[in-house]
């Protein structure tokens, strides 16, 4: 299997500073800093890559896992919710809220519920983040 790599620059102390992450296959570079993270600033910030990564992995999975069961989606549709939120020890990401709306010819809300929570708990990106609490809220069209 192939490594996938991306890169980051910061430049500065945290409040003032500011940075840049890139993807390394090229097809996206975008500026971040203390105010796109940690307020309401302009720019991304890793936990936006991160639910990114987490809606494309899931959606993947549960379109397999349907396929696999006979009922391929026309589409699945998923946004993730990364919270960052302060404690204690400082900033961390406790909580991923998964919101999934999929149109799947021949199935029933029961056996989808069950192929959606298969697909929460076993896609890569899941696994990897799995010290969060994910939740799921799952529909069909």
């Amino acid at each position: 299997m192939p490594v996938r790599k991306s890169s980051a620059q910061w430049k500065g102390d945290l409040k003032a500073g500011s940075g840049t992450m890139q993807f390394g296959g090229g097809a996206w570079e975008g500026q971040y800093s203390f105010g796109s993270r940690f307020e309401q600033g302009a720019g991304t910030n890793p936990e936006e890559l991160i639910a990114a990564a987490h809606a494309g992995c899931f959606s993947m999975a549960l379109s397999n896992i349907l396929a696999g069961a006979g009922h391929t989606p026309t589409s699945v549709s998923t946004t993730a919710a990364v919270n960052l939120e302060m404690g204690d020890d400082g900033p961390s990401i406790n909580r991923i809220e998964l919101t999934c709306e999929a149109e799947v010819p021949g199935i029933d809300e029961a056996e989808f519920l069950k192929h959606a929570e298969a697909a929460k708990s076993g896609c890569p990106v899941s696994k990897v983040l799995a010290a969060a609490d994910i939740s799921l809220n799952a529909t069909l069209k």
